[in-house]
């Protein structure tokens, strides 16, 4: 808007991810946006670019620290500009803004869950038609309502769900997803052990998005065998997916969206299905709570509503790859990321805390989204004062980490993540951990399900497993061999998946998860994940 009307935008001289304070100028004391507002509020930012100099005829109406033209209007022409995203929760008076701006508008509330819904069952009657479908069931929460609306507006007999046991399930995943569906009293459904293939598909491949394709891919080959093996008429038969609105503005599906990253629902194979009309995806506007929501009111346990998120690449894409070799650049850009976290200054720690606080740069990257764009760089890490058993200090309060990590993040070019050091194998030296040649393997996925299996057990026994979102435990290439690791655990909260909140765990029980993890007769290191959602994204892959 600024642009369009003879203002100025560029880069900004410093970004802003995540939570900042929007307070009121005069003029927004009286601004009909801002009616009812505080007049210092919390706002979600995620840019590195912004308004430089203002369009002719607006007036500043909010700014931030690092943002003087943060909220902006020209009332003559009914014209309003924000820089933060009041669309998701951690702009909690984001709805105010925005009923504040349907009500200057003259506009009527029309929308509810009845509405959606019956939209939804009358959208599968109408692209199904005379069609069976066939819906891939991860046994996320997804995949599992998207099942039950299909078989809310067509019937059992016309839909097959089909769980794929593609090698990258968590530990006994998919038993406990045929016995929670069969309790459901879902009948339609089958599952298929893939594992083998799945696991050839993605044989030696260390790029994530080759790895995410090939896995994307290989679902279209399985689908195939399944339709010969159960003698299927195609010409009868849709593919179904639980697709979402964030899977789709993060495969760059949307108008004005870039790649963020490519799901395996938005692979080349499916891209030629949808272009045929031959996908349903009855999900596809929505947000993940919109999903659990629509989940609760077609009368689906919390079981299957309230499962943390389990996409259909599963594992594999928490399983991080390399030929064990730097890339070109790596070395270079290593130092200046080494450069740029050195002259973070922290005033939040206190003095003991700021003399054995060490400052390193881990030597892998990771995947994250930065003012809309994909990023693949590297995390830094912050190593506390050495305790016993391999354990290190972890601050008391997680406001402070997290205040630490944006102030690394948001004036660094080639970081985008920022994670604490929790424990080391006592038996190593820090430059010990160094880069391993390791490939998505059974193996390794192995490793993974058995440190995952610790936390998830740890979070339901503790009742945490429903206070957050979801959690993922990488597992890194970065150890003293090739057959150990590093995990790095990266529980998060959110609401809609576009933005989140790393989750700040109690500190006994996170000791306890940590110790558990630490006797597993492979692991080198344990790192926990401080940053919130962008930069980074959930995964690191």
């Amino acid at each position: 808007m600024a642009q369009s009307y003879g203002g100025k935008v560029g880069k900004a001289e410093v970004g802003e991810f995540g939570f900042a304070q929007l307070t009121k100028t005069d003029s927004g004391k009286n601004s009909p946006l801002l009616a009812g507002v505080s007049e210092t509020t919390q706002v979600w930012m995620s840019h590195q670019d912004a308004v430089l100099a203002l369009g002719d005829g607006f007036e500043v109406i909010g700014t931030t620290k690092d943002c003087p033209f943060a909220a902006v209007q020209d009332l003559t022409r009914k014209r309003f500009s924000l820089q933060c995203h009041c669309e998701v929760k951690d702009t909690p008076e984001g709805n105010k803004i925005f009923e504040n701006f349907a009500k200057f508008c003259g506009m009527e509330r029309n929308w509810d869950e009845d509405t959606v819904l019956n939209h939804i069952l009358e959208s599968i009657k109408k692209d199904a038609g005379d069609k069976n479908v066939l819906l891939f069931l991860s046994g996320g929460v997804d995949s599992t309502v998207a099942f039950a609306l299909l078989n809310k507006a067509l019937g059992q007999d016309r839909v097959l769900g089909l769980h794929i046991d593609n090698g990258f399930m968590r530990k006994n995943e998919s038993k406990n997803v045929e016995k929670a569906y069969h309790e459901h009293g879902f009948n339609n459904f089958i599952v298929e052990d893939a594992s083998a293939g799945f696991l050839n598909a993605i044989k030696g491949l260390i790029d994530p998005q080759k790895k995410r394709m090939a896995v994307g891919e290989h679902f279209i080959t399985v689908r195939n065998e399944v339709v010969a093996k159960q003698k299927l008429d195609e010409s009868h038969w849709m593919l179904a997916q639980g697709t979402l609105y964030p899977d789709i503005i993060e495969s760059g599906g949307t108008k004005n969206s870039k790649t963020i990253k490519t799901h395996h629902n938005r692979v080349a194979g499916i891209q030629a299905l949808i272009e045929k009309g031959l996908i349903i995806e009855p999900l596809k506007d929505l947000y993940k709570d919109e999903v659990r929501s629509i989940g609760k009111k077609i009368g689906l346990s919390d079981e299957l509503v309230m499962r943390h998120p389990f996409p259909g690449p599963g594992l594999s894409i928490n399983v991080l790859c390399t030929d064990g070799k730097a890339g070109a650049n790596d070395a270079d850009e290593m130092k200046k990321a080494q450069a740029e976290f050195d002259a973070v200054q922290f005033t939040q720690f206190c003095e003991k805390c700021n003399q054995t606080l060490k400052r390193s740069i881990l030597p892998v990257r990771s995947v994250g989204v930065q003012g809309d764009f994909r990023t693949y760089r590297f995390p830094a890490v912050l190593t506390f004062r050495a305790e016993d058993g391999g354990f290190y200090h972890l601050p008391e309060k997680w406001e402070k980490l997290e205040a630490a990590s944006s102030s690394v993040t948001n004036s660094a070019q080639y970081i985008n993540r920022c994670i604490i050091k929790l424990w080391q194998n006592p038996a190593i030296s820090d430059s010990d951990l160094r880069l391993q040649e390791g490939y998505c393997d059974k193996r390794r996925l192995d490793q993974t399900r058995d440190a995952d299996d610790i936390v998830l057990t740890a979070l339901h026994k503790n009742d945490w497993y429903n206070k957050i979102f979801q959690h993922l435990t990488i597992n890194l290439p970065c150890a003293s061999t090739a057959e150990r690791c590093s995990f790095v655990l990266r529980p998060v909260c959110s609401e809609d998946v576009m933005t989140a909140r790393f989750a700040q765990l109690p500190h006994n029980l996170l000791k306890e998860i940590v110790a558990q993890i630490a006797k597993l007769p492979y692991v080198d290191a344990i790192f926990y994940d401080l940053t919130n959602k962008p930069p980074a994204t959930f995964g690191w892959d």
